[in-house]
């Protein structure tokens, strides 16, 4: 369990939680705010939106412990909202809520809209009300009911505050871990050190946050029949490491232990291209290392950031050098649905096994032995997670038929 505390609606609360605990579940089960609704659960329909410093976010798929000292605006905490409090009349009287379910999601992103769109047209409302789904109305009455809070407002004068007030760059909620307030400004803390995951490089100095915690954590080892010498050095060549991992590339080399690069990723109709920033650390005499960096895909809106730690050293069984690589990372956006941590291991597993198979076949090249194979090939979740579901599916059968 992990402690966890926020601001809802201006008061101070805090609670024991698991880290995959999603902000919906906690206000909804801890503090029965139950003004937040929670439909599809996979960030779609828009019905658990609330705000997350002052940004509008799906509760369903944020993580509790991700908003730490976050200031958290329910439906419930814009009962004296002036701009709820119009959106809400204006609802009523333009017929735009049927059911209900959907509407405290609607009134959280339509304040949004008002808040800092000036003169947005009715095609500019309903794009930007599109991640809100209503099986009832038909839209018309929710977005003649925003345009007349809209006019209501320009006309006394009221102007958009640009950007809606936005103070805090990355995905809302991020970047406040660490925070400290004097003379009632808020400063972010740092440091410089951080500890890679299961300590596998605790010497290895690496700039993050302070505090951040990843959603997900993992081990994978694999075996290679090189002498670790070898292997390490190979490690050091952070192109001919890329070229072993699917869906990876750089752009540029290596300068002052920092890297820019890409990932490509497709899943189903989904192809994502994650292009990012990564500092490396490395510890020689220990022959350990990690890698902490960050990337986004503009595309669907996701982004991610983690750290890699990871150690060689000589097999027990004499059979070569042992790598040992521990994963956290933190995914946000459209593609966080396929974050389940038992399907990411599995995913892991498949993965680091080839890239092992890609890193002993340029060794292999390197001691005269055949021709220097192809870049790792575009990652392809889908795939691997068809080939997973499979696997579990076939083990599945066979210990049924097996007991029978």
């Amino acid at each position: 369990m992990t402690k966890v505390s926020l601001t809802v609606n201006g008061t101070a609360l805090s609670a024991e939680v698991e880290p995959r605990t999603h902000l919906a579940d906690l206000l909804r089960e801890t503090h029965n705010l139950t003004g937040t609704h929670i439909g599809c659960e996979h960030g779609v329909c828009g019905a658990c939106t609330l705000l997350v410093d002052g940004v509008p976010i799906r509760s369903c798929i944020t993580f509790a412990v991700a908003c730490e000292n976050a200031k958290v605006t329910t439906i419930e905490g814009l009962d004296e909202d002036e701009i709820a409090r119009e959106l809400r009349a204006a609802f009523t009287s333009h017929h735009a809520l049927q059911c209900g379910y959907c509407t405290p999601g609607m009134i959280v992103s339509a304040r949004d809209i008002v808040l800092r769109m000036e003169a947005p047209t009715e095609h500019d409302i309903r794009v930007a009300m599109s991640g809100n789904l209503c099986r009832c109305t038909g839209y018309v009455g929710i977005v003649r009911a925003i345009q007349s809070v809209l006019s209501y407002r320009r006309a006394r004068g009221v102007l958009a505050v640009p950007g809606g007030g936005r103070e805090l760059l990355g995905p809302a909620g991020s970047g406040r871990a660490g925070e400290t307030r004097a003379a009632g400004a808020a400063a972010m803390t740092s440091t410089s050190v951080r500890v890679a995951p299961r300590a596998i490089a605790a010497s290895v100095a690496a700039r993050v946050e302070a505090d951040w915690k990843p959603q997900v954590e993992f081990r994978q080892s694999f075996v290679i029949a090189y002498p670790v010498d070898e292997v390490w050095a190979f490690f050091s060549r952070v192109e001919d490491v890329a070229e072993c991992l699917p869906g990876a590339s750089l752009d540029g080399g290596e300068k002052d232990g920092v890297v820019n690069g890409k990932m490509r990723v497709k899943v189903g109709p989904i192809t994502a291209e994650f292009n990012g920033v990564a500092q490396i650390t490395r510890d020689e005499a220990a022959h350990r290392g990690a890698i902490v960096g960050s990337g986004r895909d503009t595309r669907s809106n996701s982004a991610t950031r983690g750290i890699v730690g990871y150690s060689v050293k000589p097999d027990e069984s004499g059979a070569g050098s042992r790598v040992d690589i521990d994963v956290g990372y933190t995914l946000t956006g459209l593609l966080a649905q396929f974050g389940r941590s038992g399907l990411v291991q599995d995913i892991a597993s498949r993965l680091t096994a080839a890239f092992a198979q890609n890193l002993e076949a340029r060794l292999s090249v390197r001691n005269g032995g055949g021709r220097t194979p192809p870049s790792a090939p575009e990652l392809n979740a889908g795939s691997l997670i068809t080939a997973v579901l499979l696997g579990k599916l076939r083990r599945f059968f066979r210990r049924f038929l097996g007991r029978s």
